[in-house]
This record gives structure tokens, C-alpha cells and sequence, in this order.
């Protein structure tokens, strides 16, 4: 399973990068906005620390607006993936950008209905909302199993991947599906080397070596 991380904070990337664990990274206007940074610019700072794909997400609701904005998007670098939402104009702009050899992101999807859409128009990826369906009093496992059933039974290309993931148990049981990506915050990935036995086992280790006297450098 593919590892992008769902930020626009370029110290975290490069932190994330440097483990040689990272994938890719999504981005949303949301994220843009926390940042501070000006869109073009942090897209662009982005893409060149992974080269992997780098979500840019259209603000258009339109299709011949999202068009004219995937143009401009995808000039920024050979790795951006141009993020569209799942609407009719939406998978639209999906089906004539995929037709010409652009990667794109499908997102905000709760169905589904709606990813078997968006498999439909091309989609490179598509991105099913887990926490948000949660917190709606809904299962999002379950709609990852449902996309990876209906996926599997038609051999359709489009990557699922996980969006919304808030802790470390939505990545284990996305991975136990066979889910192709997961996109999560900078701290969730973190969290994903924790143990409190490794933490034991370091320190009794380390105490132990202590206790020889000895040095490696």
C-alpha cells in the first residue's frame, strides 16, 4: 500500500520523504489555506521533493472552468495530479483529462455508487472519505470493501485510495482490504512507528550497553 501525506506543510513532507516511505501527497483548498502559502508556489515546492504524484485540487464546480484550470495545474511539474470533485462536471473533466494521459483524483466520494462513477470516467485514483463517513454513523471500512469488491469484479485500473484516514487502525484495516493508497495527516503517519514494546525494548537495550563500558564510533 502507497503512503501520501495529506498536507501542504513542506517541513513535514520533507521530514516524511527523507524516511524514503512516502509516495505521494494530496493536497485540498482546506490545507492550502493552512498553510499560508500561495497555491502555485507550495504545489510547485512539492513536487519537487517526491516524485510521486502531488494532488492539486481544481476550485471550478464547472467543467469547462475545471479544464481551464487543470491546464495551468499540470504545467507546474510532469508529477501533479489534478483533484477533481465527484460531480457530473467533475467526471467530465476526469474522463477528458485521463483521455489525454493526465493523472487524476476523483474526490469526496461516500458511495459506492460513486467510485464505481468514477472507475467509469478513467479516474487515476479515487478518494473515499473514511472519517468523515464515520462521523456520519457509518462504517467507512465497509465502503472501502465495497469499492475493492466491485473494483476487483470488473479489473478496473483506477487506485483506491484511502482519504480521511484520523489514526493508525483506518490505515491497518485499509491495508487488511487491499486498499491501493492511503492518504493521511503528517502525525498519523508518525504514529504508525509506535509501540510501547519497541519503546521498552530501546530502553533496556540501551541500559544494557551502558553497563559495558563500550563504544561503536
Amino acid at each position: 500500500m502507497k503512503f501520501f501525506a495529506d498536507t501542504a506543510e513542506i517541513d513535514d513532507i520533507k521530514e516524511l520523504a527523507a524516511t524514503g516511505l512516502l509516495d505521494g501527497v494530496t493536497t485540498n483548498p482546506s490545507l492550502i489555506h493552512k498553510s499560508g502559502r500561495d497555491f502555485m508556489e507550495v504545489t510547485k515546492e512539492i513536487c519537487g521533493i517526491t516524485d510521486g504524484p502531488v494532488s492539486a485540487e481544481v476550485v471550478a464546480l464547472d467543467h469547462e472552468t475545471m479544464m481551464r484550470e487543470a491546464e495551468v495545474l499540470r504545467k507546474i511539474a510532469d508529477n501533479v495530479c489534478i483533484k477533481v470533485p465527484l460531480t457530473i462536471d467533475g467526471l467530465k473533466t476526469c474522463k477528458a483529462l485521463t483521455g489525454d494521459g493526465t493523472m487524476v483524483n476523483v474526490t469526496l466520494c461516500f458511495s459506492a455508487n460513486q467510485a464505481l462513477l468514477a472507475a467509469k470516467a478513467g479516474a487515476s485514483f479515487i478518494s473515499p472519505f473514511v472519517g468523515r463517513h464515520d462521523d456520519n454513523g457509518f462504517d467507512g471500512m465497509d465502503l472501502i470493501e465495497d469499492i475493492r469488491l466491485i473494483y476487483d469484479n470488473y479489473m478496473f485500473e483506477t487506485e483506491i485510495l484511502v482519504a480521511s484516514v484520523r489514526h493508525v487502525t483506518h490505515v491497518l484495516e485499509s491495508a487488511k482490504i487491499g486498499a491501493d493508497v492511503m492518504t493521511a495527516p503528517p502525525k498519523v503517519i508518525k504514529a504508525l512507528f509506535n509501540h510501547t514494546l519497541t519503546d521498552k525494548g530501546i530502553d533496556a537495550f540501551m541500559a544494557d550497553w551502558a553497563k559495558t563500558g563500550q563504544k561503536i564510533v
